[in-house]
C-alpha cells in the first residue's frame, strides 16, 4: 500500500476531502489533534475500526477512544441522555472540546469492537481545528488512538506517522506539530451517596 502525505496547511480544502472520501470507504486516516496524531476510522463500521487494529499491531482488547465534533453526536453514542449527570456536563462545559476523555454507558451504535466487548465507551471532543474539520465534513464519529504501532511513542509530526506506519494506511494529514504531545486525560465518574448518621446517645 502506497501512503499519501497531503500537506493540509497548504490546502486544508482539499485535504479534508481526501480524508472524507478514504473514511466513506471504510479506510483509515492518520491525522492531528491538539494532543498527538490519531489514526480515524468510522466509529459506526467494525470494518473501519478493525483496520485501526490492523495497522497498529494493536490487541483487541484494547479499547478505543470515540472522537465527536458536536454534542448530538454524543447522545447518539451513550446509552441514555440521563447518564450526562452534573459533573458530567460542567466537565464537558468546562473541557470540550480539548484533551479531556470522559467515559459513559455506551449506545448499541458502538461495535464491541471499539470497546473491547465493554459496557462503557470513551469519548473526547478534539480541539484541533483540521481534526474537527475532518468531523464535520464526515459526519460520524472517529475513533481513533495514537497513530503509531502498538506500544511505540506517540507521534507529534506527520513525519512521524509516516516512520511507524508508512505502507499500512493510504493517508496522512500534515497538520504541522501537536500542540500539547501527550495523550488525553481519561475520567470515569462515579456518583457515591453519602449517608448522613445521628450522634450516638
Amino acid at each position: 500500500m502506497k501512503t499519501v502525505v497531503l500537506d493540509a496547511r497548504a490546502n486544508e480544502s482539499a485535504a479534508v476531502a481526501a480524508a472524507s472520501e478514504v473514511l466513506s470507504r471504510n479506510g483509515i486516516v492518520a491525522l492531528p489533534t491538539e494532543t498527538v496524531y490519531g489514526l480515524a476510522g468510522n466509529a459506526f463500521e467494525p470494518e473501519s475500526v478493525s483496520k485501526i487494529f490492523e495497522a497498529k499491531n494493536r490487541p483487541s482488547f484494547d479499547p478505543l477512544i470515540v472522537h465527536i465534533g458536536s454534542l448530538d453526536l454524543l447522545l447518539r453514542l451513550i446509552a441514555d441522555p440521563e447518564c450526562i449527570g452534573s459533573v458530567e456536563a460542567q466537565l464537558i462545559e468546562r473541557f470540550w472540546p480539548g484533551p479531556l476523555t470522559l467515559l459513559f454507558p455506551r449506545s448499541a451504535l458502538i461495535p464491541d469492537l471499539v470497546t473491547a466487548g465493554l459496557d462503557e465507551v470513551a469519548i473526547r471532543m478534539p480541539r484541533h481545528p483540521l481534526f474537527l474539520a475532518v468531523l464535520k465534513a464526515f459526519g460520524n464519529p472517529l475513533a481513533a488512538p495514537s497513530a503509531n504501532r502498538f506500544g511505540r511513542v506517540s507521534p507529534t509530526q506527520a513525519a512521524h506517522v509516516l516512520e511507524e506506519l508508512g505502507g499500512r494506511i493510504p493517508l496522512i494529514l500534515d497538520g504541522g506539530n501537536t500542540e500539547l504531545g501527550v495523550e488525553s486525560t481519561i475520567v470515569r465518574v462515579i456518583e457515591i451517596e453519602l449517608k448522613s448518621y445521628g450522634r450516638g446517645q
